[in-house]
């Protein structure tokens, strides 16, 4: 479980999702997403049927920034390209209220001919054209793109690519964000860009003032400011209120991108994410398995075939000596003996490898015994100290063992091949009707889950099991691997 090793999937700059001091929200959440090795708590299991769901669930970049540093935030580009999407979206949102609600009023003033219902139907499918546009304005604060939650639709012609628009539900959360989201959001946007034009006035003001000069100056009414030196309050209220509105405006845009994860994004009750993810599921288990029957077949061919090939001729040249030999004395029988002894031990090791292959695709002691003997008895052979501590109220349900048990050999796996790692723990426990899995070891870290498919498999099906892979791996370690499935079946 370290670096180069094949794992399953969140984000970490080197710790658990936290952005470093980079100079952009941007390029901190991208080199986390190429270092996912630090925290790869993206579930690929139980959100499989919901593309997205990952998304909505992360953390928002803007806010990882924020806090990332809170005191210089204000004086950062991620700042400025918070005000420019919330700029922009007040812009779109004043316009797209105008044109809703003139296609609104002409649709009603018209529907009693008949001519205002497709103006109405215009109205109702706005939200797709504003969500898809929202989506593309997501990713200038936000570096994780959020996916279409419709269903491609090829070579549909157009009364039947309508049909199926007005009956997705992710139609009518666009609506709903369009016309119930997005107003107050958009005046909370233009009230912010007031304060901020307000404040960088006040910062001015003593230049304003000696300009002006002699003219009279109020900036409160009824208070005359007598010279620039009079001003210079104001100035410190207006540098105030422009570091302020930074924190403000980094706040409503993640607002902004929350609420547009929810109601833009996927959904796993959406039909058309979970038909997706159920054909590209099912795409990935029948590659891993025609990789795993090609796998047994060269272990056979090189391994245990190999073996038996060599046992048959030792076997004959066994034989061979037996028959020159009849009757010929001591000399010959002892050369056929050392024969058969060779031959049995290479049948002991064609046996061994044989059992080691079975081993491999289904043990007998998981079958018989269960997940924990089963983990145990691998924890004994494993290179590397293995502390076990499996708390179980009985036998699982078969899938629910066979998934645990194959996750906890590859987490093995991968901790004594690439972390260098001196001690592995494995811990389980069922909370809640779920057994709640972690393996940990101390290597060094840095494992990048998009090296390899050794998890991925498996984070299939977890899928198919309603639950939760998920791979945790900061530079320098530890690394953890926490599975959470339903144990009712």
């Amino acid at each position: 479980m370290g670096t180069g090793r094949a794992t399953a999937e969140d984000t970490g700059a080197g710790a658990t999702g936290a952005v470093g001091p980079s100079s952009s929200f941007l390029s901190s959440a991208e080199a986390a997403s190429s270092a996912s090795s630090a925290s790869s708590a993206s579930s690929v299991g139980e959100a499989a049927g919901a593309a997205g769901a990952a998304d909505r669930s992360s953390e928002v970049a803007v806010l990882a920034a924020l806090r990332a540093r809170p005191l210089r935030f204000p004086f950062t580009r991620d700042s400025l390209r918070c005000w420019a999407y919330l700029v922009g979206g007040a812009v779109l949102g004043l316009v797209t209220a105008v044109l809703l609600l003139a296609l609104t009023a002409l649709g009603l003033g018209l529907s009693v001919v008949g001519v205002g219902l497709p103006l109405l139907l215009t109205v109702a499918l706005s939200g797709l054209p504003v969500g898809a546009l929202e989506r593309r304005r997501l990713r200038l604060v936000e570096p994780a793109p959020v996916p279409d939650p419709h269903r491609a639709l090829p070579g549909a012609g157009r009364p039947a690519r309508l049909r199926t628009r007005l009956r997705e539900r992710a139609t009518w959360r666009e609506l709903a964000h369009t016309l119930l989201v997005a107003p107050p959001l958009t005046a909370a946007g233009l009230g912010l860009t007031a304060l901020l034009l307000f404040s960088a006035a006040l910062v001015v003001s003593p230049v304003v003032v000696q300009v002006l000069a002699p003219e009279t100056v109020m900036l409160i009414p009824g208070h005359a400011v007598p010279g620039p030196l009079h001003a210079l309050p104001f100035t410190a209220l207006g540098l105030a209120g422009l570091y302020l509105g930074g924190h403000a405006g980094a706040l409503l845009t993640a607002a902004h991108v929350r609420l547009a994860r929810l109601l833009l994004g996927p959904r796993a009750e959406d039909p058309g994410g979970q038909v997706l993810e159920l054909t590209r599921s099912r795409a990935r288990l029948a590659d891993a398995f025609e990789a795993e029957r090609r796998r047994i077949e060269r272990d056979l061919h090189d391994g245990a075939q190999q073996q038996l090939v060599a046992l048959t001729m030792t076997l004959g040249l066994a034989a061979h000596e037996l028959r020159e030999g009849a009757g010929a004395g001591g000399a010959t029988e002892a050369g056929a003996l050392a024969l058969v002894d060779r031959a049995r031990g290479e049948a002991r090791q064609a046996l061994e490898q044989l059992r080691g292959l079975v081993r491999g695709i289904h043990p007998q002691v998981l079958t018989d015994h269960g997940l924990a003997a089963a983990v145990a008895e691998v924890a004994l052979r494993h290179p590397v100290p293995v502390e076990v501590d499996l708390d179980l109220p009985g036998r699982l349900p078969g899938p629910v063992e066979t998934t645990a048990y194959f996750t906890v050999t590859e987490a093995l796996t991968n901790a004594a091949k690439h972390s260098g790692a001196t001690a592995v723990t494995v811990h389980g426990r069922v909370a809640d009707g779920r057994l709640v899995l972690q393996v940990t070891d101390d290597g060094c870290g840095g494992a990048d889950p998009a090296a390899g498919a050794g998890l991925q498999g498996l984070a299939d099906r977890v899928a198919i099991l309603r639950g939760r892979l998920m791979v945790t791996s900061p530079t320098g370690g530890p690394t953890r691997l926490r599975l959470e499935v339903p144990c009712s079946g």
